[in-house]
């Protein structure tokens, strides 16, 4: 600690902030008035409330004056610092940073009384005792005061800003991505376009993005303009309409084949036009066949769909694949050359449009258009994307969303017949909201097989609002545990995506799991069994007349 001639000043670091026995509590008993945190703190989702409440309680316990500091910005990999600095007194906030900021550096300023501060915590008898008997902490005396002669009044408590979850999203990625944009000296950016809500939703946070530029711009911040006349190459632009920015920076494709639909080209066109980007509509089929001829004429047989009489489930997921596949080749080609074509600097980089919870069922082909430069989605749930549709149709102005959001998921892959339509939780064997609730227990609560069984037997099971069955409820953790298991290896590949969730399967930095699984799980299958076995005795035991709960064995 500092001792100044006139106040103690002491420092805690970034996550101690979190931890059970915080230092700022012996830092406190021990006299220190003023605690600073110079903190590394990346962005989550809805992570915020809790920051607050812990500087909050930092001081609303130990009275004093609480200095925040976070960095700002995209640390040159998969997370973001979302700033915020803070000054808490006596647990109230008094001066409060913006949470997502396009500037370099913010400075708060606030004035406080320190001798309202000792009296606080004078008013609290049981925190004196514990003065009494606290470890000492060393002080280094410095010849300094930190308080002037002339009279300021303190800073009143104000309205803390939070932002809504979907109001994150919105902000969060695009600032990233602003950030990533500059850095890389790049043209723009690349989306392959399909009119289906993930690509949807990257294409309007780029959209976001080139709002938050042009209000940055007319706010006056010169680095921000300046980087756009660098990105664009044109060094008397000063933008005053994001659909103009977002012509310049952002191009878009939509990549048909015979089993798209009018329904989502005509959504992908819209939204380009809301958003305000270079849109471009374009059909594959004639990479497509030509691959496939070349396969027939090297091995002799050719394959089917399985609307067209395959029995064999390969042939149908291959021919899907090479869609996938050969959209994300024409779609770096594309990112290399768009500019060119419109005789504008640099090339694109191209954006990935696969969500956390496809990741982690590992419902894409590798090397499809998953496969990207950088994913600002790839760690947002499903479930979050959908509202953030909804919100953001009406409040980032793209009311196409809305409509994308009402259409069922579908990847469009395998032609449509009178009796059978694609549908992408049909193809998974489970929903989305599902998927997310593996995911947070799978990640968060270590859960493997046998626990998450557990921990969804009393959340889905007999009695709850779904009023599954135990057998059900053990089939879908088998289910998801298969799948998760045999395309873990998809994992090594996966794009670095913006970190918006601690259950993101990002291997490269937050999920360090091996990729290769025994996918029988023989031990905790069996296990599963017997548990299984265990609560249906159980409720056998307990129904009137001895006739088993909800039982489907």
């Amino acid at each position: 600690m500092l001792q100044l001639a006139d106040c103690i000043i002491a420092a805690e670091t970034c996550e101690e902030l979190f931890t059970p026995n915080s230092p700022h509590i012996t830092l406190a008993l021990n006299g220190a008035d003023i605690i600073t945190n110079g903190s590394g703190s990346h962005h989550n989702l809805r992570k915020l409330d809790k920051r607050v409440q812990l500087i909050v309680g930092a001081t609303a316990k130990s009275g004093g004056v609480y200095m925040y500091a976070n960095q700002i910005g995209c640390d040159g990999g998969r997370l973001y610092y979302d700033g915020c600095a803070m000054v808490c007194v006596n647990g109230q906030v008094v001066a409060q940073g913006a949470q997502f900021s396009l500037k370099e550096v913010e400075v708060l300023a606030s004035s406080v009384d320190l001798a309202e501060c000792r009296s606080v915590r004078g008013a609290f008898m049981s925190r004196c005792e514990q003065v009494a008997t606290v470890p000492a902490v060393p002080k280094v005396e410095v010849d300094f005061r930190l308080c002037g002669d002339e009279f300021l009044f303190p800073s009143t408590k104000i309205a803390l800003r939070v932002h809504d979850p979907m109001e994150e999203i919105a902000l969060g990625p695009a600032c990233w991505l602003w950030d990533y944009l500059r850095r890389s000296n790049q043209g723009g950016y690349f989306v392959a376009l399909s009119g289906g809500a993930d690509s949807t939703t990257v294409a309007a946070l780029v959209g976001s993005m080139c709002q938050q530029v042009v209000k940055e711009v007319a706010a006056g911040n010169a680095t921000v303009l300046r980087d756009v006349r660098r990105i664009t190459g044109e060094e008397d632009y000063t933008p005053t309409d994001h659909t103009e920015l977002a012509n310049k920076i952002l191009y878009t494709t939509y990549m048909g084949t015979t089993n798209s639909t009018m329904d989502t080209r005509n959504r992908a066109k819209n939204l380009a036009g809301q958003i305000g980007a270079y849109h471009l509509d374009t059909n594959v089929d004639m990479i497509v066949e030509a691959l496939t001829k070349l396969f027939t004429m090297v091995v002799g047989k050719t394959p089917r769909f399985r609307a067209h009489g395959s029995t064999d489930p390969r042939e149908n997921l291959a021919l899907q694949n090479i869609q996938a596949r050969l959209r994300m080749v024409f779609g770096y080609m594309l990112a290399q050359l768009l500019p060119w074509s419109r005789d504008r600097r640099g090339g694109l980089l191209v954006l990935g449009t696969a969500n956390v919870d496809e990741a982690l069922r590992g419902y894409y082909t590798k090397y499809d258009c998953s496969a990207a430069d950088i994913n600002p989605i790839g760690s947002i749930s499903k479930e979050d994307l959908k509202r953030f549709m909804a919100w953001a149709s009406t409040n980032l102005g793209y009311p196409e969303m809305n409509s994308v959001l009402q259409a069922p998921p579908t990847a469009e892959l395998e032609p449509i017949t009178e009796d059978y339509t694609q549908l992408d939780e049909v193809d998974m064997g489970m929903s989305y909201a599902d998927l997310s609730a593996y995911g947070q227990l799978r990640k968060q609560s270590r859960a493997g097989p046998l626990t998450m069984f557990r921990s969804l037997i009393p959340v889905w099971g007999p009695g709850t609002a779904r009023n599954m069955t135990v057998r059900e409820v053990a089939d879908k953790v088998k289910k998801f545990f298969f799948f998760y298991s045999i395309n873990r290896h998809k994992m090594t590949t996966l794009t670095p995506s913006y970190h918006a969730e601690d259950y993101s399967p990002d291997d490269n930095r937050h999920d360090l799991r091996q990729f290769l699984y025994n996918a029988s799980w023989s031990w905790q299958f069996k296990s599963i069994e017997r548990l299984h076995d265990d609560v249906e005795a159980d409720a056998k035991k307990r129904a009137p007349g001895g006739a088993p709960i909800r039982s489907a064995d």
